[in-house]
């Protein structure tokens, strides 16, 4: 798989993460480690948040998103 960035940048570079968000391959580079909060459940509830965040992967965009921004 390759990076999707690296793609539309027209760098040929392998991933090594996938964004848990959007699913697109990204490389070291362009991989972003963020703590998300994470909720767990039975569907359609009850839902609780979990006591910690836990360490994922996102793509720029995607983390941009989560953080509130544009």
């Amino acid at each position: 798989m390759k990076c999707y960035v690296c793609e539309h940048e027209g760098v040929d570079r392998d991933a090594t993460g996938v964004c848990i968000v959007c699913g697109m391959g990204l490389c070291t580079k362009h991989m972003v480690r963020s703590d998300v909060e994470t909720w767990e459940g039975g569907y359609p509830f009850p839902a609780k948040k979990l006591k910690h965040p836990i360490p994922r992967i996102l793509c720029p965009e995607c983390s941009k998103a989560w953080n509130g921004e544009k």
